[in-house]
């Protein structure tokens, strides 16, 4: 056999190698593909991981009792007990006009400043940007997540909501109390106002940032369903499975259980919580016989300003926005 002969050979057996290392590699993602709705369907709590995420911290190596160390000098970090013997993460920052007079303040200072005439707003799993508007801002960790014990659930974390809030109501006196819920805080936030409404006693006003209407329709729009959308038996295999966790966190239904003023806050570019499911959350809640007569208000935020998922608070706009909004009933102290 000539050189050119064996050279060629040679070529042929690398081409057939290489060509069967592709075909193993396709048929082990092909399994992997075909292994992962399997396998979300026979353990429906993986299911509930992947909705509640609450395993994920990031940064990781954060001290949540430390919020000085997040740039935060005007944070008092406590812990409350929704449940004997259950303890959540709790962080109330005041407003950044009082940054001065909180260094080195503990925990009963802090409740002292609640009677000022500075509105309070809850916040359900956002960042605390909004301090900086002239707002007291409590926010906690739902149970299960970040240094609170326990395990989440969607009624578990409506149970925490409605906690921290009645404690906060009684320590106001006539001092606006709003609800501010983000992202998944949105299914929490309407949940927590229902309950509200149906016992009498509504908050002030609700405010929406980056809302979906339902868990299931949420899920059918996330990114990290994209390679399993259009397969046959989607909605069995996963969209079921969040049923079968007893998970729904249906705003969709709430609104027409709500009475108060509502705000829906939503950016175009949104890629987790598709700019449409908050269009349409509004449109739901504007044709609501329960918030007839209530300010129901939608404002977006064009795709040019690259707020996404979760910039909205960096918007020059949102001061203005809020008190527009707010601030008619409510003004805003100074």
């Amino acid at each position: 056999m000539t050189s050119w002969g064996a050279s060629e050979q040679s070529c042929v057996h690398r081409e057939l190698g290489l060509l069967g290392k592709l075909k193993r590699i396709m048929l082990w993602l092909f399994l992997v593909y075909v292994s992962v709705p399997v396998i979300i369907k026979l353990c429906p709590s993986i299911q509930a991981k992947l909705v509640f995420l609450n395993f994920m911290r990031m940064p990781y190596f954060i001290d949540l009792k430390r919020p000085l160390d997040q740039g935060l000098n005007h944070t008092h970090n406590f812990y409350l007990e929704p449940e004997p013997g259950l303890k959540i993460g709790v962080w109330h920052t005041v407003p950044a006009q009082m940054w001065r007079e909180a260094q080195g303040k503990g925990g009963d200072w802090y409740d002292s400043t609640l009677s000022s005439t500075h509105p309070v707003i809850l916040y359900l799993h956002g960042n605390a940007g909004t301090s900086s508007l002239g707002y007291h801002v409590v926010t906690f960790d739902y149970r299960g997540w970040g240094d609170s014990e326990g395990s989440p659930s969607e009624g578990a974390m409506t149970t925490d909501a409605l906690f921290i809030y009645d404690r906060l109501k009684r320590q106001l006196d006539q001092t606006p109390l709003y609800i501010w819920g983000h992202s998944l805080g949105t299914g929490v936030a309407t949940n927590l106002v229902r309950r509200l409404c149906d016992r009498g006693s509504p908050p002030d006003s609700l405010i929406l940032e980056s809302p979906f209407t339902n868990i299931r329709e949420e899920a059918r729009s996330h990114p990290f369903s994209m390679v399993y959308r259009y397969l046959p038996g989607f909605d069995w295999f996963f969209l079921d499975t969040i049923t079968v966790n007893n998970i729904r966190f249906a705003s969709d239904e709430n609104v027409n259980h709500i009475s108060c003023p509502v705000l829906i806050l939503h950016a175009e570019d949104d890629s987790v919580v598709p700019f449409y499911l908050g269009k349409k959350l509004y449109h739901l809640a504007s044709q609501s016989k329960s918030l007839s007569g209530h300010k129901v208000q939608f404002v977006p935020f064009p795709s040019s300003l690259a707020y996404k998922h979760k910039f909205i608070y960096r918007s020059p706009e949102l001061p203005n926005i809020l008190s527009d909004f707010l601030g008619t009933a409510h003004p805003i102290a100074q």
